[in-house]
């Protein structure tokens, strides 16, 4: 009899751990939700557990290295003191920057920080800088102003500044999508403020899809109208525009949008690009970079290529719309 209990209690034991085991290795789909960098985030993932603090744990490591606004941040540090020893962040985000910066003949440069302060100023007081002015500042403008040597961070004009925030989320997204696929998750996408990374599938098994805004001219209210819709699957999207941030002084519109080689706000017809990238921090800079080379030299630099999507949405001279985008976007477009 009492090897008869003993045989029973084992098999419920037995019984009970594949059923727990079972519980635990059944996938489900999980959002995570939040603001970080004074923008708002949202994560979907197909996983066994819930990840939110390891989520959390990449965005604050991203925010220890990147954040601008914090005084304790590596790249604050950088920019109060001279120099920093940099982090496997830091360094990434470095290499991603001088490469988009090659590439794009210098439209985007994470040294412009002094004309972006500079700029907004005047927006704020309504006033234009002088030539003078921009080209003292331009002397502080140039990423070969930094060093990186034997890990150290170093800058050779004492007023040079970084800011990665043209980059920053879209790396952020790319760390969380490491880290998820590290978890074994295969679906997935990170959305932070705008900037997206996707793989796999979502919970009805089809590719992600992804929506491109529509420019709006009002500059003070959040809309959103969608011009296209995209589905990516291990792919990444980020759009850039003018179209929300911009004042006008003496009838022209200053936009955010700051020219690293001339200094100067631009100015153009283009009101928005996405890309789409293998990685979000390419798109994310190359978003940035495409604002300030203007329409006519996106077509001309992205109409043939084919690791990078690129729409563009500007206008005519009567203010209608017009959407061009490269054979590598177009292919992406939901029908």
């Amino acid at each position: 009899m009492k090897h008869k209990i003993y045989y029973i209690a084992l098999l419920v034991l037995v019984v009970a751990m594949a059923v727990k085991h079972f519980a635990s290795d059944r996938k489900q789909f999980y959002t995570n939700a939040g603001t970080v960098w004074t923008t708002e985030f949202h994560i979907t993932y197909e996983a066994n557990k819930d990840l939110s603090d390891s989520i959390k744990r990449v965005l604050d490591c991203v925010d220890s290295a990147a954040n601008v606004y914090s005084d304790e941040s590596l790249v604050s540090r950088f920019n109060a003191e001279g120099t920093v020893m940099t982090d496997n962040i830091l360094l990434r985000l470095m290499d991603i920057s001088r490469r988009v910066n090659k590439e794009s003949q210098g439209a985007f440069d994470p040294t412009v920080m002094p004309l972006v302060k500079a700029w907004k100023k005047a927006r704020t007081d309504s006033t234009m800088l002088s030539q003078q002015q921009v080209d003292s500042l331009l002397m502080a403008v140039g990423i070969n102003k930094v060093k990186i040597t034997d890990g150290k961070l170093t800058k050779q004009n004492p007023t040079t500044q970084l800011d990665f925030s043209a980059v920053a989320k879209g790396y952020a997204c790319d760390e969380v999508g490491r880290m998820l696929e590290r978890n074994g998750v295969t679906n997935y996408l990170v959305e932070i403020g705008g900037e997206v990374v996707a793989h796999g599938v979502n919970n009805r098994g089809a590719k992600w899809h992804v929506s491109v805004d529509l420019p709006t001219d009002q500059n003070t209210e959040i809309s959103h109208e969608s011009a296209t819709i995209i589905a990516i699957d291990s792919a990444a999207v980020a759009t850039s525009g003018n179209y929300r941030q911009f004042d006008t002084v003496d009838g022209r519109r200053i936009t955010h949008i700051i020219n690293p080689v001339t200094g100067m706000a631009e100015q153009s017809d283009l009101l928005s690009v996405t890309i789409v990238a293998p990685d979000c921090a390419t798109a994310d800079a190359w978003a940035t970079a495409c604002m300030v080379l203007g329409t006519e030299r996106v077509v001309t630099m992205m109409q043939n290529r084919t690791d990078l999507g690129v729409m563009t949405i500007s206008t005519d001279k009567n203010g209608n719309y017009v959407v061009w985008s490269n054979k590598t976007f177009a292919a992406l477009i939901v029908k």
